[in-house]
């Protein structure tokens, strides 16, 4: 968890303040999971924090939600060409990634 609140604040993902008056604000809560390496054994326990936002009302809270991911269907094709081209493969474990965005309306979000 201090790892986790080291790299959002590194990151300047947020400005602690007061809930203005009139806004609402959406909760917080900590998600863990057990890292595991090949083997089964444990690696590394992890712990994000992440927005309730399945609290929020679409239209009301906000109006519109964007979520980018990799489908499986890219990240075949991906492999293909780099196996057709013979291309080096590698993996890696991002610690702490961030899509980086424009929000044009403020979001208050409790602290953990």
């Amino acid at each position: 968890m201090e790892a986790e609140l080291v790299a959002l604040d590194h990151n300047h993902t947020w400005d602690l303040t007061v809930l203005p008056k009139g806004k609402k604000d959406i909760g917080s809560k900590w998600v863990y999971k057990v890292k595991l390496k090949p083997d089964a054994t444990v690696d590394r326990y992890k712990a994000r924090l992440v927005s309730k936002g399945y609290n929020q009302i679409e239209g009301v809270d906000y109006n519109e939600c964007f979520s980018p991911i990799a489908k499986i269907v890219t990240v075949r094709l991906f492999i293909v060409v780099a196996v057709a081209k013979g291309w080096p493969l590698h993996q890696l474990d991002i610690n702490n990634a961030f899509l980086h965005g424009y929000i044009d309306e403020e979001l208050y979000m409790l602290p953990p």
